[in-house]
């Protein structure tokens, strides 16, 4: 097989249990559902880390959170951190990005040859947490229940606005590639919003859905929860201003609606790949940056190990990939090899900066074996005074705080996490097996003492960019005007059937 494109399309905070594709019987997903009956799925896959940056970042990196500091959504994602869009760059390939990547610091490019527009939230390090007082509620801009309240219909948004712009541009591109004579493969990212709360949806999505068809979250033992869990809720206020079913039932529709909402535009774009005859030469990848809880547990968002918080969907389809279903448990650290081996059709990868930490899926997805079945987590963010880490191998996930008991569960047996294995004595060996592993596999001490010394540098550079004149970091497109369209040093008779495309 040629190097192929790559067209990677990421939604934020899409749980696969609520997409059609992954089977839920009430949500639309059509494109990633058609993906699926040509392509590879994959279900076990896993962010890295529960929360929006530091998902990202070490997705791109292929490292673990505390390799590369990337510890909550104000961590600085540094420029001296190989990304996939640099190996890829070595590899020959055109790179661009579309959309939300949440880098926080001055590098808004990391590698990418090209951005098309901003990003949706602030780059600077005014949503960093303080261990110090881990149930301080960041008021200015964290999840609550206000969200919730908010849940309904609009006919325009801020996230709608973002995700029209994103979607534009990424198909404007996508015809710019198609018809530039440059022959390289490329590799676009389109990274959009939505389903991100607030759960709020343009009248025609909304309308695809019967409000009493939507289904609630499931029932469970409320005295059971885990402390991270209960510290969420905090958190979010779930505790103090509490909400009501049907808060619950407009939510799930609006997340709903806008799932559909993102799949219309994975269809807009694979369209265009079709229209300009890109498509029998390109690989579409889908997939989230983390989930989202919805009501399950009586959590909100994201933020924990649990599964709908962290895991994400994960859809290839294109030349080589094999229609299949993959059972084996990877994650967001797998997919930078994965890439490598789609751009060097399996040969020599670029001369790496620093070690992976994940393997390539590109066997598994091409129709081979697997032999790994197992990946691991890590979250430094909000609500905990302590790194948090999960192990899943095989059925099982082991989660563990310092603060709070061991959880273990059976997946296979236990989908929805209701009975913790860790307080029984049959699975007694196997709980102090996986806590061996964490005292082995981190420094839970010397990562925290890191994650404190960020936040207090952080807070005391975010104090003095507060006085003063003001400085951004928010990535501004350039846009050269005088070199498109038609201008005077161009031959319209030129111009013209150099950007025509039939």
């Amino acid at each position: 097989m040629s190097r192929p494109n790559v067209l990677f399309v990421m939604a934020d905070q899409l749980a696969p249990h609520f997409t059609g594709a992954y089977d839920h019987p009430l949500v639309k997903t059509p494109t990633m559902s058609a993906l699926v009956e040509r392509g590879a799925r994959f279900d076990a896959t896993y962010c890295h880390s529960p929360l929006c940056a530091p998902a990202r970042f070490a997705m791109l990196a292929g490292q673990p959170v505390h390799k590369i500091g990337a510890w909550d959504n104000a961590a600085e994602f540094p420029a001296a951190v190989p990304t996939v869009a640099h190996y890829l760059r070595l590899a020959g390939y055109r790179t661009t990005l579309s959309g939300k990547m949440h880098f926080v610091g001055p590098d808004q490019l990391h590698g990418f040859d090209e951005r098309l527009t901003t990003d949706i939230y602030p780059a600077d390090f005014a949503w960093t947490p303080q261990w110090g007082n881990a149930g301080e509620r960041i008021g200015k801009w964290y999840h609550g229940m206000d969200t919730l309240r908010e849940a309904g219909q609009a006919k325009v948004t801020y996230q709608i606005d973002y995700d029209e712009e994103v979607g534009y541009q990424a198909t404007r591109r996508l015809y710019d590639l198609a018809r530039d004579p440059d022959e390289r493969p490329w590799f676009m990212c389109a990274s959009f919003i939505h389903p991100h709360d607030p759960y709020v949806a343009r009248p025609e999505w909304w309308d695809l859905y019967d409000h009493d068809d939507i289904d609630m979250p499931d029932a469970w033992d409320a005295s059971s929860r885990d402390p991270h869990t209960v510290r969420i809720r905090q958190g979010i206020q779930a505790e103090e201003l509490g909400y009501t079913d049907d808060q619950v039932r407009n939510s799930r529709h609006g997340y709903y609606a806008n799932t559909t909402y993102f799949d219309s535009w994975i269809g807009r774009l694979v369209g265009v790949l079709e229209e300009t005859n890109q498509i029998d030469d390109t690989i579409v990848i889908v997939t989230s940056d983390h989930g989202d809880m919805l009501g399950d547990r009586g959590a909100w968002f994201k933020m924990s190990f649990h599964e709908r918080s962290a895991r994400v969907p994960l859809i290839m389809a294109g030349p080589g990939i094999a229609t299949t279903t993959i059972g084996n448990v990877s994650s967001h650290l797998d997919l930078l090899p994965t890439l490598l081996d789609i751009a060097t059709d399996g040969g020599e990868w670029p001369e790496l900066g620093v070690d992976l930490a994940g393997r390539s899926l590109w066997e598994s997805a091409t129709g081979g074996a697997d032999e790994v079945d197992e990946t691991t987590g890590e979250y430094m963010g909000e609500m905990t005074s302590h790194p948090m880490f999960m192990i899943r191998r095989g059925r099982y996930k082991y989660i563990h705080c310092d603060t709070d008991p061991a959880q273990l569960y059976d997946i296979e047996a236990d989908p929805l996490e209701r009975t913790n294995l860790a307080t029984e004595s049959e699975h007694a060996d196997l709980a102090a097996a996986f806590a061996a592993e964490v005292d082995a596999g981190w420094d839970r001490v010397g990562i925290r003492e890191q994650v404190l010394a960020s936040q207090r540098a952080r807070h005391a550079l975010r104090a003095a960019m507060d006085v003063g004149p003001q400085h951004t970091w928010d990535y501004d497109p350039p846009r050269d005007v005088g070199n498109i369209y038609v201008r005077n040093h161009m031959d319209w008779t030129t111009a013209g059937p150099r950007s025509r495309l039939d």
